[in-house]
Order: structure tokens, then C-alpha cells, then sequence
């Protein structure tokens, strides 16, 4: 029947009984199933950790420049590392960091989520935020933005 058809017969179920078997093109069939594997592997995100350093004595200017910072990092669906340093005296008093820690996880709430509670380890006390979005999401989110922007600036020149 297959020959008369001009495709394959391809044996599905050898253990069973009887034999199952498919009649279908076999090569149309490979090809799809490469297809598909190929847009997995650019639909795959790899999420990375970023890091972002501060001290205890921090300016406020500053505080929110990382904190900005912090936020864009986790809008892009990475993870991130904050990293509080203590210098000289400042080790002797640890709750100052955790505090400061504490206070930036709170206003980064809205995109973020802690991973890590902060944690002292020598010198630095370290904490994890990871993003409320999956990276994939925020990339979408991010090419659709793009992709607005670059319409409206083309209606503006128009």
C-alpha cells in the first residue's frame, strides 16, 4: 500500500502485537521534527547573574542609582547579586548592611523577589534577588516595545 502511495512504511510499535505501523513520508517527517528542535533551541534563554556592589555608607544618589540599576537587571529577566561591603570598622556593625539590603529588596518588590536572604560571609554580606518574570516573557516584552517605538518614530517622520 505504501508503494502504491509512493511514501514509507514506518514501524511505530515493534512490540506490540500485531506490529503497528504508519504509512507517511519519512523524510517530510524528520525534517519537521528538526524544525521543531531548532526553534526550541532560540526559543532558550540563558539566565545569568548580575552583580551590583555597595557599602553601608552609601549617598542617597547613589542608593538609587543602583537601585535602578538593580531594577533593569531584573526587567530583563536576570537574576542578581547584591553584594554589601564592609571596610575596617563597618564590620562591626553587620545590621547597618542588612538593613540597607533589606530596604532595597523592598523597592524592588514589584519586579523582584528574594531568592537568597542576605547573608554575612567575612567581609561582604551577600544577597540574591530573582525576577517575578520568567526571561522569556521580558524579552517578549522588551522586542515589543522595540518594536512600538520604531513604529511611532516612523509615523513621526512621516
Amino acid at each position: 500500500m505504501a508503494d502504491e502511495v509512493g511514501l514509507d512504511l514506518v514501524e511505530i510499535a515493534p512490540d506490540a502485537n500485531p506490529p503497528v505501523c504508519k504509512i507517511m513520508d519519512f523524510g517530510k517527517y524528520k525534517y519537521e521534527v528538526a524544525q521543531k528542535a531548532r526553534e526550541a533551541r532560540q526559543n532558550q534563554t540563558h539566565i545569568v547573574v548580575k552583580e551590583v556592589r555597595l557599602t553601608p555608607k552609601i549617598e542617597t544618589h547613589d542608593y538609587e542609582t543602583k537601585r535602578a540599576q538593580v531594577e533593569k537587571f531584573l526587567k530583563g529577566g536576570d537574576k542578581v547579586k547584591v553584594t554589601m561591603k564592609f571596610r575596617g570598622r563597618e564590620q562591626t556593625r553587620p545590621e547597618l548592611g542588612y538593613k540597607m539590603l533589606q530596604r532595597l529588596a523592598e523597592d524592588v518588590a514589584e519586579v523582584a523577589f528574594i531568592e537568597f536572604a542576605p547573608k554575612q560571609e567575612g567581609r561582604n554580606m551577600t544577597m540574591v534577588l530573582g525576577p517575578t518574570k520568567k526571561k522569556t516573557e521580558a524579552v517578549a516584552e522588551q522586542k515589543a516595545a522595540r518594536k512600538a517605538k520604531a513604529e511611532a518614530a516612523a509615523e513621526t517622520t512621516e
